[in-house]
């Protein structure tokens, strides 16, 4: 068997069949009839999100789905007759409040039998966290992971005609990443819209569960990216949010190999008035070639979320991130030759296992050569199933969170001296919301990612706008409209 074939057959296993999803819209039309028998009226759902970006476009999928049964959307739990948990398996704190909030709804479930409640995502992908549910939870009827959530019409079905639990997680047929095209979407109204364009993750981070719970990289074909852009601008939106665990690396295994860079500027030649934006970035499989298309395009922000995690070479091959700060600054540096303005977000672990306080010292000078506008930072928290989990790691967390409070001074420090340098600019703003200031003030976003807000008259949420900066505050802008109809 050739090369060709065998790519070609392993894009065919990744992409869900057109026979399997005919199969999951004839469960939708069935089930709007079996709901609204065991309703009485039109059933009302609710969906709440724990986690990622990621998580949040599953979400909206979710939601489609459930629309296309007939449901109508709930005002929360205590509103609704279906109740799904989309959750999270990043780090242990979520997961215990997701936990709490789980053994809540067994009073809901008492004063409304025939709710039906439901766990899924990437936390239902861990067999010790779905053992947990079925045993202490009898409650929850519905339990699936991540790569069965196109499913979920198939799944509800078999509810509704009896049987008392439904469980499809980390087993069966269905355990790698499957693509699934065509789900109905339900966006929340604004300005924004994520895109998905590829699932999963190849890294294997030694300190991250995602590859675990997510499963393997795969790409969705760029036509299909595409024409769900040109809806998502057509729609009004004015803000496309592309996302994937590692964006930088999309397009392998696709029949025909499109890499993130020319995706990239395709989507910039859609027309019409909006900005794009992409996360998250692993800096192993940035290029000058991306670089090169950021700056050269029409919509692409100059704001790259880039995350490095540490500053230490040392550090960096114990989790395995595959690139060494010297490659990384020269990332960053080639970067702002091509485009003076860009700036940089990142993600930073503190206190990995083995890290000394010299290692942090050269994570801690990293940051100040930078300069980062913003970063998510985090004292390193074990996941069990990692490598990073059973490494030895003697330093007490209470240093680790020292070491933390040195880092966010730092960078409180730049972010004030940055900010306020922005002080007679002019920024080209993306209007999103009333802002809670003033009466009479609205909020929005710069090029650059920061919010801003300013007093103004006649304009509205999807309006681009001139606005001068007035003030640097440490997370954000004040500023004055210049001018409308931008």
């Amino acid at each position: 068997m050739d090369q060709t074939t065998t790519q070609q057959d392993a894009c065919t296993r990744v992409r869900v069949s057109r026979e399997e999803m005919m199969h999951q819209w004839g469960m939708m039309e069935e089930n709007r009839r079996l709901l609204a028998n065991r309703m009485g009226r039109t059933p009302r759902a609710w969906v709440r999100t724990f986690g990622c970006q990621g998580n949040v476009a599953d979400s909206e999928k979710l939601m489609g789905m459930l629309l296309d049964m007939g449901c109508e959307p709930a005002d929360g739990e205590e509103d609704a007759d279906i109740i799904l948990y989309n959750t999270c398996a990043i780090r242990e704190n979520a997961e215990l409040r997701l936990m709490s909030m789980v053994g809540q709804l067994k009073r809901l479930k008492g004063l409304h039998p025939q709710c039906m409640v439901g766990l899924c995502g990437c936390m239902m992908q861990q067999e010790s966290a779905v053992k947990k549910i079925c045993t202490s939870y009898p409650f929850v009827e519905l339990v699936f992971g991540t790569h069965v959530m196109y499913r979920l019409p198939e799944l509800m079905n078999r509810l509704l005609h009896g049987e008392r639990r439904v469980v499809d997680c980390y087993e069966g047929p269905h355990r790698e990443n499957r693509i699934a095209e065509e789900l109905p979407v339900s966006r929340a109204p604004g300005v924004m819209a994520s895109l998905p364009i590829m699932y999963g993750c190849d890294n294997f981070c030694s300190y991250c569960i995602v590859p675990y719970v997510r499963g393997r990289e795969v790409s969705r074909e760029p036509e299909q990216v595409i024409e769900e852009a040109r809806s998502i601008v057509m729609q009004g939106y004015r803000e496309i949010l592309l996302l994937g665990q590692n964006v930088n690396s999309y397009g392998k295994g696709l029949e025909q190999p499109v890499n993130f860079a020319q995706l990239l500027s395709r989507i910039d030649a859609i027309e019409g008035d909006f900005r794009i934006r992409f996360m998250t970035s692993h800096p192993k499989d940035c290029t000058k070639e991306l670089i090169d298309c950021i700056a050269q395009s029409k919509k692409i922000c100059h704001c790259i979320h880039l995350p490095v995690q540490c500053g230490s070479n040392r550090v960096l091959e114990q989790m395995n991130r595959r690139y060494t700060r010297e490659h990384y600054l020269e990332l960053i540096r080639y970067a702002r030759e091509k485009m003076p303005d860009v700036t940089f977000t990142t993600d930073i672990i503190v206190g990995f296992p083995g890290e000394t306080y010299e290692d942090f010292l050269q994570t801690l000078s990293l940051c100040q050569e930078v300069r980062y506008q913003s970063m998510y930072t985090f004292v390193f928290s074990p996941r069990p199933g990692t490598r990073a989990a059973q490494m030895d790691d003697p330093v007490p967390y209470e240093e680790k969170t020292r070491w933390l409070g040195e880092l966010l001074a730092a960078q409180h420090t730049i972010s004030e001296e940055d900010n306020r340098a922005m002080v007679g600019s002019v920024q080209r703003v993306l209007v999103t919301h009333p802002s809670n200031r003033l009466e009479g003030w609205m909020c929005g976003t710069c090029e650059n990612g920061m919010n801003i807000h300013f007093p103004a008259q006649d304009v509205l949420p999807g309006d681009f706008v001139s606005v001068r900066v007035t003030c640097g505050l440490r997370s954000e802008y004040e500023g004055e409209l210049i001018s409308t109809g931008l």
